[in-house]
């Protein structure tokens, strides 16, 4: 007696379940809350949709190609200065402001590289009076070196501290002090302002 209506409530639960899940017959006449893309469109999207091989070394090589032309990309901004293409660690203008500081100004620490070869080759050359002078000047060069990165370091934390007062300024002093150590004609992205002009 209990079981057999304990048995109707199960069925009677079950069958509400099912017509809950049912899909509902939409009315023609209700809107579908969304605009009806034009043909044009429609097949404009359904053409750019990208088709991945089933071959496994055609999709390799079409990755490859992609990957080369966005490198390709990449490297024409560096020379250029487009912001759209430039990598990550570059973009914003928080980075754009720190190389322009840097760019705009002389500083000791972009003829390390040039001095440090210099010293090498006289550290090399066996005389005793041009091996110690050759570390004499390698030790001045440093801390002056040294004194220029405090310097331009606590100048460019000021502006950006100045300039982007909400920005996120983590690791820009760093970075425009790493491009400082490249000469200038070799710093990438090429630098887009002139000696003594303020940014």
């Amino acid at each position: 007696m209990f079981r057999r209506r304990s048995d109707e409530a199960a069925s009677s639960a079950t069958a509400l379940a099912e017509q809950d899940a049912a899909p509902q017959p939409r009315d023609p006449q209700a809107k579908k809350g969304r605009p009806t893309p034009k043909r044009s469109e429609a097949e404009a999207s359904r053409r750019t949709r990208v088709s991945v091989p089933k071959d496994s070394k055609e999709a390799a090589r079409q990755s490859r190609e992609r990957l080369r032309a966005e490198r390709e990309k990449q490297r024409e901004a560096l020379i250029n200065g487009d912001e759209r293409a430039l990598p990550a660690r570059d973009k914003g203008p928080v980075r754009r402001f720190a190389r322009d500081y840097m760019d705009s100004r002389w500083s000791v620490a972009e003829f390390f590289l040039p001095f440090a070869v210099l010293i090498l080759i006289l550290s090399i050359v066996r005389v005793p009076a041009l091996q110690l002078l050759s570390t004499l000047l390698f030790l001045i060069f440093l801390i002056l070196v040294i004194v220029d990165f405090v310097r331009l370091g606590l100048g460019l934390r000021r502006s950006l501290t100045n300039r982007f007062p909400e920005a996120d300024t983590r690791g820009a002093v760093m970075y425009g002090l790493m491009r400082n150590l490249q000469l200038r004609r070799l710093r990438l992205p090429k630098p887009q302002v002139k000696r003594g002009e303020h940014p």
